[in-house]
């Protein structure tokens, strides 16, 4: 368990924030100068907040009170950084074995070896960083950081440098090390980018100039119709649980959620598969009756939960799909048109080819 409540002020901004995170993967999420990297780098050691504390497991890392303030070496915390860092005149295997110098109780040979073959680095440990694309060096730092068996891995936006390809070589690597048998590490992930959140979060923290703004589940987080204007209106949306029943041959998949069945393109995971899927709220259709006729199969029956209005036209739309839920974004003449309240049924229409393939990723099989 961390426990995080600290102040701290650089300039004219102030960092102002308390959170607890457990295990899994909780994620950091806010825009650009939100206090994202302060706020981890603190937790680092690599800045002193000027009042606050943040303990790990019960241990106290940092206590202004009691005047504590561990070291950065003494915390034993693992970094990812946005651009990897590594050192240029080792190559692979030197640079993952660096930190092991450092660590009381570091991880096993065979628990190391596991990890590179995990990580896909084994045919990477004789090159060097100069040698290594994007995502390889990426790979690389997070095994550098894994090596000395941290309580905790702070990851600073690790994806951010990488282009679309390049991330999607990474993503699943992050699933499976978030999924891994016997538990893995707890990991505190900062970003701005809600694709990735919401394809590897557990927990959400959602940061807005130095203060929490909201904080919990990432599926009640990113499904608040509340939380529209604090993600921003082209990034809302929801996060849909399926199991992946059929690869058809024309490349379609079909993926039953709780509501009834999706057909979507891009899937590559196996049937039997668990997987969870990003729904933006503006690609969710509303009919009050079931539509035919339609070029788009995906329609689900849902009820409206509640509906969240700004200052603009547009209005965001809380859905209950069976055990899920399901954003829309409409606007207040569409809702007045169609009668929309709380407790009214209708039906959503999701259209395929609006579910990017990067928005579908894995997720730990339900029990």
């Amino acid at each position: 368990m961390l426990d995080v409540a600290l102040t701290h002020r650089l300039g004219a901004f102030r960092l102002d924030v308390a959170f607890h995170a457990g295990a899994g993967v909780t994620a950091i999420l806010g825009r650009s100068g939100a206090g994202k990297t302060t706020l981890v780098n603190a937790i680092a050691g690599l800045i002193t907040p000027d009042q606050g504390h943040i303990r790990l497991d019960q241990t106290d890392l940092l206590d202004t009170a009691k005047r504590i303030n561990r070291p950065s070496h003494q915390r034993n915390l693992g970094y990812v950084f946005q651009d990897g860092r590594l050192f240029p005149h080792l190559n692979v295997a030197q640079n993952l074995e660096f930190g092991l110098r450092y660590a009381a109780a570091p991880l096993s040979r065979a628990a190391r070896a596991e990890l590179i073959d995990l990580l896909g680095i084994a045919p990477l440990l004789n090159r060097r960083p100069a040698a290594l694309s994007g995502g390889e060096k990426q790979r690389v730092a997070l095994g550098r950081a894994l090596f000395p068996a941290p309580s905790l891995l702070l990851m600073d936006e690790p994806l951010a440098a990488l282009d679309g390809p390049r991330k999607e070589e990474i993503l699943p690597y992050l699933e499976q090390l978030r999924d891994a048998p016997g538990g893995a590490v707890p990991i505190l992930y900062v970003s701005h980018a809600v694709d990735e959140i919401a394809r590897l979060a557990d927990r959400i923290v959602l940061l807005q100039q130095g203060q929490v703004a909201t904080q919990g589940d990432v599926f009640d987080v990113l499904s608040d119709p509340a939380a529209v204007p604090l993600i921003g209106v082209r990034e809302a949306g929801s996060i849909l649980v399926a199991t992946v029943t059929d690869h058809a041959p024309d490349g379609l998949s079909t993926l039953t959620t709780s509501a009834g069945a999706l057909e979507l393109p891009g899937v590559a995971a196996p049937i039997g598969a668990q997987v969870r899927l990003r729904v933006l709220a503006q690609d969710v259709i509303l009919s009050r009756s079931r539509p035919e006729g339609l070029s788009s199969v995906n329609i689900l029956p849902v009820t409206v939960t509640s509906i969240h209005t700004g200052e603009g036209p547009g209005a965001a739309i809380a859905l209950s799909a069976g055990q899920d839920r399901l954003l829309a974004r409409l606007t207040l003449r569409a809702v007045r048109e169609l009668g929309l309240a709380p407790g009214v049924t209708c039906h959503a229409i999701v259209k395929a080819t609006t579910v990017a393939r990067g928005s579908i990723g894995l997720t730990r099989p339900t029990l």
